[in-house]
């Protein structure tokens, strides 16, 4: 791919946009369907949705820069995104204006593409439905969303339906790599690893905590990656953990409160990278329900406004518990062999 002169000073989440439907790299059988809708002509309305950073956006861009000259692009599509105004006077007047004229430079469907379609109200949703079944001759939807359940069941009944999953490792990697190779970007391999394992799917957030690390350090590596978005630390989930299971209550608690402090972690931060760490630890199956049960709680009562301070102590205190739970059931194993 050849970035324009012009873009190098975009973010790369822009500059490294793809510009046709061959360049993106997730979702074959999505791909492959809508090439074969244009190809024969038979482009029905789209309605995508999924997590953000999948490629919803950039695939019906790719789209319907494929399906139409540059010069007759801004006459022929029509992009409302969730900060315009997308009430029911703009359905009524905006939406119905465009949709109900032909162009008389190109001969065809237009396209109109709604973007964060489920910030739309019931009533604009409902007025929409009435234009897109009274012009379907002459222009084409894409409705764009995170959440399926916010579109009304009519419209839904209206498009064709894509889900747009998050990205794998793999789908990842190759762009990832064709963006740090542009840009000359010095990156270890446990960095790229922490790119990925942070992003959850999220080809934009891979970009841009690349870009924000590249531009604070000199090198991207793991430990700068984490530093740079304040996620904690593998090494320090790891130290929390021994203290948690090695220490008694009280010293565990006060180191926990002092990395906190020195390096600014969140508890709910600290709950998430828990939780994937008992996955991990050898636990009796009773134990680990336990203390899923416990982290569910406390991040429960963190989001409900209660203090970080005695969610703390609950989560140590569950695995004080814990380690009683793993003593007792070891006894009652030993206890049975005899």
């Amino acid at each position: 791919m050849v970035v324009a002169p012009e873009s190098k000073n975009l973010p790369w989440v822009e500059k490294y946009r793809p510009q046709s439907l061959d360049e993106l790299v997730s979702h074959e059988h999505i791909i492959s369907t809508i090439k074969k809708f244009i190809k024969e002509d038979h482009l029905p309305h789209l309605l995508f949705y999924g997590p953000p950073g999948t490629g919803k956006t950039s695939t019906i861009l790719a789209c319907a820069k494929q399906l139409y000259q540059p010069k007759h692009y801004n006459s022929m599509v029509l992009e409302l995104n969730a900060s315009d105004d997308r009430g029911i006077n703009v359905v009524r007047e905006q939406i119905l204006n465009f949709a109900s004229t032909r162009t008389i430079f190109k001969a065809g469907f237009k396209l109109v593409i709604l973007d964060e379609a489920d910030a739309m109200t019931n009533d604009a949703q409902n007025a929409l439905r009435r234009v897109i079944e009274k012009f379907t001759e002459n222009v084409r939807f894409c409705l764009i969303c995170n959440y399926l359940s916010k579109i009304i069941p009519a419209i839904q009944s209206r498009c064709t339906r894509f889900r747009f999953g998050p990205l794998t490792t793999a789908q990842m990697l190759p762009r990832l790599n064709h963006v740090i190779e542009s840009e000359g970007v010095d990156i270890t391999e446990d960095g790229r690893k922490a790119l990925v394992t942070l992003a959850g799917g999220d080809m934009r957030k891979v970009l841009n905590v690349l870009q924000s690390t590249s531009m604070a350090f000199e090198k991207v590596t793991e430990d700068n990656v984490y530093s740079c978005v304040g996620h904690p630390l593998r090494s320090d989930i790891t130290s929390i953990i021994n203290w948690m299971l090695n220490e008694d209550m009280r010293t565990a608690c006060q180191n926990i409160q002092k990395m906190k402090v020195l390096k600014g972690l969140a508890l709910q931060d600290i709950i998430t990278e828990i939780h994937g760490y008992i996955h991990r630890i050898d636990f009796p199956t009773r134990v680990r329900i336990s203390l899923v049960k416990a982290l569910a709680n406390a991040e429960e009562r963190l989001c409900a406004g209660a203090s970080e301070k005695l969610q703390l102590s609950a989560v140590v205190g569950a695995f004080t518990l814990a380690k009683a739970q793993v003593i007792d059931v070891a006894n009652k194993e030993d206890d049975e062999q005899q």
